[in-house]
């Protein structure tokens, strides 16, 4: 038999959670010929991969990069980390539908796009032509559908409403959307009632996708977001995928436990997964520290309470009521101001000459609400303790970025840079599961979660999206402090059949598709 490309001498893991087993790869196109002894095929191209580990390309479960691949085509930051797909529209934002007066959020908003795009059908034209190196997946927006039909006010949807809303995700489903995700965090879904979600996730159910949601709490109210996630997936049907599982704040800490409970007692009922990165620091909008009344209502009602005096003051005096040390582990991220990025708030502060809650009041009215904030509130045992549940797949929880071009000047978490490698590294330095296992939560484990048919498996048939890498060479590079720097160790990316990364240098071959809802 002859193929475009043939991979030999790997230590092979196909994904599964299996052991390593031996065995020369075939592909074809972009797929997978043959798996076996293939030493007397021939090959356009022979890959010696010289005891190098090969597995199928990782699937990051949790990504916000929606808009971003169509400005950077090479995604860079994942492509260095083995990432051959991801999937977006996490948190309840997604970069489509665009319906009404709804505004993506800032970090996409201040980029120029070469052409507009309302529907999903048109952002998959979009990115067709934009031609990205990886795979995307796309979650409807919670958010994004009930803003941009309802408004940023702090109510639920009226039947009128609904009806709308219900057949604008209908029809994102119909166009390739694999799910509804939401961001109970965030305003206006903060103010929503579950009965809306779940009117929403049963259409998500009837269409064989899936649920995933941002918690309306992480931290003081967890166990009892995690009954309502619990609760909507039960009401609705739907399959439930709870978005980087986490007890924020040292007070919520010993909640784990009770929470990890409810969850493995929920999955003896229902399908229940979800996802988690390797840092114990999270990063959102700084603007998420404000009091959820003054959080209402969309951009320009947001700026313009901060800068109202008297409604200025009345949100100091409630961010002042904070515990002593509170801003001591929040540190700004992206702004304007070079010279505060990475930069813990206290710092910040004495150089504006300000205390704290001024510091913060004035970067988010100066930036626009487009700070940038990176918060330390997690445990590091139970980060690990998370990740070693057998339903946790590896979601980064970060947009990709690239350390030239129009995504290189602003300041993001490393997940965005190193979330794969640092949990592949952790576990080839055996802190964590075992590789197979370890590889099976970034490649096979998601893949089933998010039903990408014929992904995450080394399979005949399959999808060539495959990896070679370095097993003492696999590191993140990337720091709080320096954020953009590539990650090492990665030989070789195959996205689609397409050599992406070759001999650890990036190529212009771009394989990357938009993988559409599956029955």
């Amino acid at each position: 038999m002859n193929f475009d490309l043939k991979i030999i001498n790997g230590r092979v893991f196909d994904g599964s959670g299996n052991t390593e087993i031996s065995c020369d790869i075939g592909i074809n196109g972009d797929s997978i010929a043959q798996m076996g002894n293939l030493s007397a095929a021939s090959a356009k191209i022979t890959l010696d991969a010289a005891d190098g580990i090969v597995c199928p390309g990782f699937i990051d479960a949790h990504s916000h990069s929606d808009t971003y691949l169509l400005l950077e085509p090479s995604a860079a930051s994942k492509i260095y980390q083995g990432i051959t797909t991801e999937v977006c529209g996490n948190c309840g934002a997604s970069a489509a539908p665009l319906n009404g007066d709804y505004k993506m959020p800032s970090d996409w908003l201040d980029k120029d796009y070469a052409k507009p795009w309302s529907t999903v059908a048109e952002y998959r034209e979009r990115y067709s032509d934009a031609q990205p190196a990886i795979n995307i997946a796309l979650l409807v927006g919670h958010n994004t559908l009930h803003a941009g039909i309802c408004g940023y006010e702090p109510r639920t949807g009226t039947p009128e409403e609904m009806k709308k809303m219900l057949h604008a995700l209908d029809q994102a489903l119909d166009e390739g959307a694999i799910g509804l995700s939401s961001g109970l965090a965030y305003p206006p879904g903060s103010a929503v009632p579950r009965e809306e979600i779940i009117a929403l996730a049963k259409i998500v159910d009837h269409r064989g996708g899936l649920y995933t949601t941002h918690l309306r709490s992480e931290s003081g109210g967890l166990l009892e977001s995690i009954d309502e996630a619990i609760d909507i997936a039960e009401c609705s049907g739907a399959r439930l995928q709870i978005s980087h599982l986490k007890a924020s704040g040292s007070g919520n800490w010993n909640k784990l436990g009770t929470a990890l409970e409810k969850i493995r007692t929920a999955r003896s009922r229902i399908e229940i997964g979800a996802d988690r990165y390797p840092y114990t620091a999270g990063c959102t909008d700084l603007d998420i520290v404000l009091p959820q009344w003054a959080s209402y209502g969309g951009r320009d009602a947001i700026l313009a309470r901060i800068r109202d005096p008297e409604t200025h003051s009345t949100i100091r005096s409630e961010l002042a009521e904070q515990p002593a040390g509170h801003w001591d582990n929040v540190m700004v991220g992206s702004t304007q101001f070079e010279a505060f990025k990475g930069k813990y708030l206290p710092e910040v502060a004495e150089e504006l000459g300000m205390n704290e809650v001024d510091a913060v009041l004035h970067l988010i009215d100066a930036d626009d609400l487009g700070t940038g904030g990176i918060f330390f509130s997690m445990s590091e045992e139970n980060m690990w303790r998370v990740l070693a549940e057998p339903y946790v797949s590896l979601g980064s929880d970060g947009s990709m970025r690239a350390p030239w071009g129009p995504l290189s000047h602003d300041h993001p978490h490393p997940r965005a840079y190193g979330s794969h490698t640092k949990f592949l590294r952790a576990a080839l330095d055996q802190k964590t599961v075992p590789l197979a296992e370890a590889i099976y939560k970034m490649t096979g484990l998601p893949a089933e979660q998010f039903n990408l048919k014929k992904r995450g498996l080394l399979k005949e048939g399959y999808a060539a999206d495959l990896l070679v890498f370095d097993p003492d060479a696999i590191q993140e590079n990337t720091t709080y402090a320096k954020p953009h720097q590539l990650s090492g160790g990665m030989q070789h990316v195959i996205v689609n059949g397409l050599h992406t990364l070759e001999n650890g240098k990036h190529t212009p071959r771009h394989g990357g598709r938009f993988l559409a809802r599956q029955a």
